[in-house]
């Protein structure tokens, strides 16, 4: 069976085997630090593949960069050996619900999401730190080996959180920014469907250097605009500014623009009479007679329709081929000579136009405030500036469909989960959230702390789970998922021997049994399995005893998996007539050889398919 590799997707090896999809002779192979055979890029060949575009040297050319730049993208592509934890006890109605909140850093996180949710995401929303000199902002330090780099503790709060204040002072202002921005937005446009957006919150300090990072992230023709949100009701008096912002900027950018990514607003038309009726409803008629003078008069808008010719000085509004399509639909009438087109009822209710970017009516930061702490957690100063509801609610109504998966990684007080639900509430839609904060500890002397919020995290899920509630009083009749698993990122599940059996000098039966750490559970392991396999998160689990042991299944059948010791034939035959797509069991966790010699016999016999993947 197959060793699963329990760690997040390396970016590198995709992006060789892009490489090698469109030049296959430009693929070659070396010998790793590790001294095993991996493929690589030949880049002489590849230079001559494309010869004639190459930009090499100190050849001018167009560019954004910053120092440790190149870093920062080696970054986004490194894999890791983490996991996410399931947390029964935080979560709400975990076995049914297909929500998540995500504990941990977005870096992480996103990397461990991209196998499971790669091209699934329909709408990212994140408002990260605005850089105004005040903000904590991750600390990614390139300039130590991983091993230094979590050994420096000046880089760490008290809970292990990799957080810096980066003060105007420092003369990596920008640059440190630009470097944590860079790779988490790199990651989150795979997360995005083909059809998927983009919003994300910023002001004066950074809009300008994030819109050079959209547009090589995302390709410059893939802006879709830039919405202009009116904040503040009033301009404040700030000691020393020239002026006053009232308005924060929401980037929108599309994953292909060329598809169809946002909805269109719907606006009502007004009341009209529909005192004519058919076959086919209730209808009006207007005259679709045009004044023809000057640059618009057309020869060929002057056909006979139902043998009638546009009056002197006039032309039809429409062209040949539709009016033929009409008179055939029966869809004219004549009135005193007068040809009239039938409107029926059914196609005058609403009429669709583009989304307007000032944003001027969609809550400001005091309602967003009032909204979150003192009406949801009855705290009055918890988040400062938190954004509403109501333009969260916005942003996710253009955004997605019904069905959507909407991602947040700086989640921060939940909005977003909360838009996702009442929007669901409203329209009945069965959008889905991943909410992703860092657990950032509350000041000691902060309302936060005094209320027994020890970190953010704690904040936004009372706030999700107070705002589930809410709207379901208000919408009694309403059906809506107001459930939340809650995940927390962490070390692998596997000891380290598990990535490099070979660095260990012990007893290799030691090193069968002992690969997963003492203090995981089944449902930990079934968790990382999913990732290594990209099932959904969200997928329905179900638990039963088969023999005395305990077997998963997940999504119907699509997984099956059982982390018990001394696995039985009853066990193993019992979950191969049930056929899954995958099953993962321990690595030498059979009862005896008798049932290791027929394992395969069995699954050949009722499940030949079956994927079968050993930790």
């Amino acid at each position: 069976m197959d060793k699963l590799k329990m760690h997040s997707l390396n970016k590198v090896d995709e992006n060789i085997k892009k490489i090698g999809a469109q030049f296959p002779n430009c693929i070659t192979e070396r010998k790793n630090q590790q001294g095993e055979v991996e493929y690589a890029i030949d880049f002489d060949l590849l230079k001559q593949e494309l010869s004639s575009v190459i930009v090499e040297g100190r050849e001018e050319r167009y560019q954004f960069t910053w120092p440790d730049k190149k870093k920062s993208i080696l970054l986004a592509n490194a894999p890791i050996a983490k996991t996410l934890r399931p947390c029964r006890e935080e979560s709400v109605d975990f076995d049914d619900t297909e929500n998540l909140y995500i504990e941990g850093d977005n870096l992480e996180v996103l990397k461990l999401l991209q196998e499971t949710y790669l091209g699934k995401v329909k709408m990212i929303y994140i408002d990260p730190p605005y850089n105004t000199g005040n903000d904590f902002v991750y600390e990614d330090d390139f300039a130590q080996s991983s091993s230094e780099y979590l050994e420096n503790s000046g880089q760490f709060d008290d809970e292990g959180n990799r957080l810096i204040k980066n003060m105007e002072t420092n003369g990596r202002f920008h640059t440190d920014w630009l470097n944590m921005i860079y790779p988490r937005l790199k990651l989150a446009r795979d997360l995005l469907t083909d059809d998927g957006v983009i919003f994300i919150s910023i002001d004066d300090n950074e809009v300008a250097q994030l819109r050079k990072i959209c547009d090589e992230i995302f390709g410059a023709s893939n802006f879709v605009g830039c919405f202009l949100w009116k904040k503040k009701s009033t301009s404040t008096n700030v000691v020393n500014a020239l002026v006053s912002s009232q308005t924060d900027y929401q980037l929108c950018y599309a994953k292909n623009v060329s598809v169809k990514t946002l909805n269109r607003r719907e606006t009502t038309t007004q009341q009209r009479s529909y005192p004519f009726s058919d076959n086919l409803g209730n209808y009006r008629t207007t005259i679709i007679e045009k004044k023809d003078t000057g640059e618009y008069a057309r020869e060929t808008m002057k056909f006979p329709i139902l043998g009638i010719l546009p009056r002197k000085g006039k032309r039809w509004q429409i062209g040949m081929k539709t009016a033929k399509e009409y008179e055939k639909a029966n869809r004219f009438i004549v009135d005193n000579e007068i040809v009239k087109l039938k409107i029926y009822e059914s196609e005058d209710k609403s009429t669709f136009s583009a989304n307007p970017t000032l944003l001027t009516d969609y809550g400001s930061t005091d309602s967003a405030a009032k909204e979150t702490n003192v009406y949801l957690l009855e705290q009055e100063e918890l988040f400062s500036n938190p954004k509403p509801t109501q333009l969260l609610k916005h942003f996710i109504s253009i955004g997605t469909n019904k069905d959507s998966i909407v991602l947040d990684f700086f989640s921060g007080s939940s909005t977003t989960a909360h838009a996702v639900m009442q929007l669901n509430a409203e329209d009945g839609g069965n959008r889905k959230f991943i909410m992703v904060q860092l657990p950032e500890s509350t000041d000691e002397k902060s309302e936060a702390y005094k209320a027994g919020y020890k970190n953010i995290c704690e904040i936004g899920k009372e706030r999700i789970r107070r705002a589930g509630n809410k709207i379901a009083q208000e919408n009694p009749q309403a059906k809506f998922d107001k459930g939340f698993r809650v995940l927390k990122c962490d070390s692998s599940n596997m000891k380290e021997v598990y990535y490099n059996p070979a660095e260990y000098n012990i007893d290799l039966l030691d090193v069968l049994i002992d690969n997963i750490k003492a203090d995981r559970t089944a449902e930990d392991l079934l968790f990382q399995v999913m990732l290594d396999l990209g099932v959904l998160l969200s997928s329905d689990i179900k638990q039963t005893t088969i023999a005395g042991k305990t077997v998963f299944n997940v999504a119907d059948n699509f997984l099956m998996a059982c982390f018990d010791t001394d696995i039985n034939e009853e066990v193993i035959t019992a979950i191969a007539k049930q056929k899954p797509y995958y099953f993962v069991m321990r690595d030498s966790s059979m009862e005896n050889d008798s049932v290791a010699t027929n394992f395969e016999q069995i699954f050949t016999t009722y499940s030949p398919e079956t994927k079968r993947k050993v930790l």
